[in-house]
């Protein structure tokens, strides 16, 4: 039967689910005034660490700009003249070393040179700096406060009554702590903090720590002073200047958990509060490991163009993921900005007390905080139903099946390409193996397992295979009791944990998972109780005739945890398939089988055509013999083979939007609304037009970035996108826009990547990819680093495919059951 067919039948049936361091070449490294620049490599060198920064900062609100100074104790490993950080668009306006009992090294000035394309400056001190002794670097800079979303940027918000209020906030992740202070820039430079921050009477300040003082120093201006921080990576640093509103409440452990929003908004705090009161709670349980910081702040702010930030103890929201309006706000609405913060609370223990090395392993952080929001939310707030998991995974196949994919941990150095880190390989399909590794080893095992490396690596830093070894090694009851983190090579080997009766070498196993990118295609045919099973890489554009076929197969080979029923088993099966092929012997004669039980692995099945048809008449007669994740995975399963619901309110909404009035209608609520989850549902009703000016002039509106916050743009260009009225329409604006953009939203960034592939994701003939082509070969220059250009291209390579295999036979089962 061909495998459209069966997928369509499936639907008929109704049972488908509700570097390394790279340098610049020799000649080119040369500061701003000319001079030779003392350090060629993207990296910073290791000879000098930072241990404290003592950090005071006063933003103007008024001028827009900001000043600081900032005293950073530094730890010499080398003995240098040279003291190389990060400065990005700051003024420098002075530069000292001090000794350790804070005296000048040097009575002249000191230079500072500059080279922008590292984001770097150098200090030179004319006497040499000593390992092993005690220093201070001193900087007094000052910049504008930033346009963009990045660095400490000015965010604006109006009250009922027309009035623009202005704010100062920061966004360091990844790599813009250095348009804020001159900084080490990289995760492994961990340092205490102390942060002292001037105000006016009217606003607050907030950071990563409680407040300590106040101290009135004239001129109607005061000084908030915060608590020294734990040791954390520079990224992970805020400060914001306000004048918004908070509720707070006290956990079961002691810690202060504070919600801000802007002061016409706060109603909608409240939910948030009760939600990360429980989720924190939950986390200090399952972790083992209470939170270390006396606070806890989480604060939706106006312009924001992430979901949410971890900084800790200062976690940040965009308004939509923070804020819950009990009257206005979806059942959909409360359970992302729950499953939001689920997500920045694990982040506390993922990330921030435990910190990748590099950005290659961003998906230690992010990978574990994704998976972290199903399992907190099934079991703190199971009435809210997340059994969505598998479109987390269903997202991700859809990305690695395409060669354009990327192992999970890969190379990334210089900030565009550590900005493409964080996509839905990192995010979602670091997830999906996280869940099926749990799967594996059993929710205990697993628990125990992070437990151990969050204690191993409590303050510090860690890489991918930091993980593989804490979860092999295992602990005694006393040594687990006694708060130790166990992880010593007299424990038990390597092969520690069995499957199915076979002994596994995890870092093995998961190597396969993490260093190679693709997702594997178990393929199956069954011959009386014989399964022959085999694995090759799967791949959505290239077929087996293709001549390309055999060079993207080579090299590739996982070691795959199998699951499988059938209809006469009582228990799942299981199997690890670490060879290409593979014969199983099942125990008797069976109807059927079904891989992969609740989709808990993270691969594609192919049956031969028996067992699709066997799998296909089951569901017929009683579709309840399988599992809701079973029959949602065959599907999926089946249209990937082929190569492939709203609020009740936004439907309402879109419906309206199509006439004039309605439409004008709609664009005036979404002016006037102080609810951004029901001003999203009216921006999506408004880019349904079929009107073609109606979309333009909305178009004109995001980049104007007055009635439409530019933090919506990307959004806004997709919805216009995957209009077909809107299709071209926004195609051609981005091209003739793209400078503009790329101002906004730095290279790399999610919101380029969306605005990207949003644009031509609906395009499928060979004269619209000619033009996708053409356009970004016409901005090689900007473009040639990033891989989401890849990934653009081969979606409309996809499409095209997809059109001339597939397009006729549904055309004529269509037109059958019409006619």
């Amino acid at each position: 039967m061909h495998l459209l067919l069966v997928i369509l039948f499936f639907l008929e049936a109704q049972f488908c689910v509700q570097s390394s361091d790279s340098s610049s070449p020799a000649g080119e490294n040369l500061a701003t005034n000319g001079l030779p620049f003392p350090w060629s490599k993207v990296r910073l060198p290791s000879y000098i660490v930072p241990v404290h920064y003592h950090l005071l900062i006063h933003p103007n609100l008024t001028t827009l700009r900001f000043n600081g100074s900032v005293k950073i104790e530094i730890d010499v490993k080398n003995n240098t003249n040279w003291v190389v950080l990060h400065s990005k668009n700051l003024k420098i306006f002075t530069a000292t070393v001090l000794d350790e009992h804070e005296a000048h090294l040097s009575d002249k000035v000191l230079s500072v040179l500059e080279y922008p394309s590292h984001e770097q400056i150098a200090i030179f001190s004319p006497k040499i700096l000593t390992s092993g002794e005690k220093y201070f670097l001193y900087l007094e800079f000052g910049a504008p406060l930033s346009d963009g979303f990045y660095g400490f940027y000015k965010s604006t918000y109006k009250t009922k009554a027309g009035e623009t209020r202005v704010l100062a906030s920061t966004h360091f992740e990844p790599t813009s702590a250095r348009m804020a202070l001159p900084c080490f820039d990289e995760p492994i430079f961990k340092a205490n903090y102390t942060v002292r921050i001037r105000r006016g009477p009217s606003h607050i300040a907030l950071s990563n720590m409680p407040l300590e003082q106040t101290v009135e120093i004239g001129n109607g201006l005061f000084e908030d002073q915060f608590e020294v921080s734990v040791r954390m990576s520079s990224y992970l640093l805020a400060f914001i200047v306000c004048d918004l509103r908070s509720v707070s409440g006290m956990t079961a452990t002691g810690i202060n958990i504070t919600i801000y929003a802007v002061p016409e908004k706060w109603h909608q705090t409240h939910y948030a509060l009760e939600a990360a009161l429980r989720l924190l709670e939950f986390y200090e349980q399952y972790f083992n490991i209470l939170y270390p910081l006396p606070k806890l702040d989480l604060i939706a702010i106006p312009d924001f163009q992430a979901g949410a930030m971890e900084n800790w103890g200062l976690t940040t929201y965009r308004e939509t993921s923070l804020l819950y309006d009990p009257d206005i706000s979806s059942a959909s609405d409360k359970l992302w900005v729950t499953m939001v913060i689920g997500h920045e609370l694990a982040h506390q223990w993922f990330g921030n007390l435990v910190t990748m090395e590099w950005w290659n392993d961003i998906w230690l952080n992010e990978g574990f905080a994704r998976y972290m929001e199903f399992v907190s939310l099934e079991a703190v707030y199971p009435e809210l139903k997340v059994d969505h998991f598998l479109d987390t995974c269903f997202g991700a196949i859809g990305r690695d099946s395409l060669n354009s994919s990327r192992p999970i941990s890969s190379l990334a150095e210089n900030p565009a390409q550590i900005e493409e880190m964080f996509d839905t390989v990192s995010y979602d399909k670091g997830a999906c193996i996280l869940h099926m590794l749990r799967n594996f080893l059993t929710n205990e095992g697993f628990q125990s397992g992070i437990i151990r490396y969050l204690r191993r690596f409590k303050y510090s830093n860690a890489r991918n295979e930091d993980l593989w070894d804490s979860l092999i090694k295992t602990c005694s009851e006393e040594e687990f009791t006694a708060g130790e983190y166990c992880y010593s090579s007299t424990q038990a080997t390597k092969n520690a944990y069995r499957f199915a009766g076979e002994h596994i070498d995890l870092k093995k196993m998961m190597y396969t998972w993490t260093l190679q990118k693709g997702i594997p295609l178990i393929t199956v045919k069954r011959q009386g109780r014989k399964l022959y099973i085999g694995q090759e890489r799967f791949l959505k554009i290239v077929l087996p005739d293709d001549p390309s076929w055999h060079s993207l197969q080579e090299g590739y080979l996982w070691h795959i945890p199998l699951t499988y029923k059938t209809s006469h088993s009582d228990y799942e099966m299981k199997h690890i398939l670490t060879t290409k092929s593979d014969v199983l012997t099942l125990d008797e004669e069976v109807d059927w089988v079904k891989l992969n039980s609740d989709m808990n692995g993270y691969y594609i099945v192919h049956y031969d055509e028996e067992g699709w048809n066997a799998l296909t008449e089951l569901l017929r007669i009683n579709h309840t013999a399988l599992s809701f994740k079973d029959r949602a995975s065959l599907i999926h399963n089946a249209f990937q083979l082929v190569t492939l619901p709203t609020d009740v309110s936004e439907t309402v909404y879109m419906v309206g939007a199509q006439d004039d009035s309605g439409w004008a209608y709609l664009l005036e609520k979404y002016g006037v609304s102080m609810c951004e989850t029901e001003k999203s549902k009216f921006l999506s009703a408004l880019a349904s037009s079929k009107d073609s000016e109606k979309l333009s002039r909305l178009l004109q509106l995001g980049i104007n970035g007055t009635l439409i916050k530019t933090q919506n743009l990307p959004s806004l260009i997709y919805l216009v996108a995957k209009n077909p009225v809107g299709h071209f329409l926004a195609w051609d604006f981005v091209k003739k826009h793209w400078d503009e953009l790329v101002e906004k939203f730095p290279l790399g960034s999610f919101g380029i990547r969306n605005i990207i592939v949003g644009t031509v994701t609906q395009f499928s003939s060979t004269e619209e990819l000619r033009e996708v082509e053409d356009f970004f070969k016409s901005i090689t220059e900007q473009v040639s680093e990033l891989r989401v250009i890849q990934v653009a291209t081969e979606n409309v390579e996809k499409n095209i495919m997809w059109l001339s295999r597939n397009l006729e036979t549904m055309r004529t089962w269509l037109q059958q059951r019409l006619n």
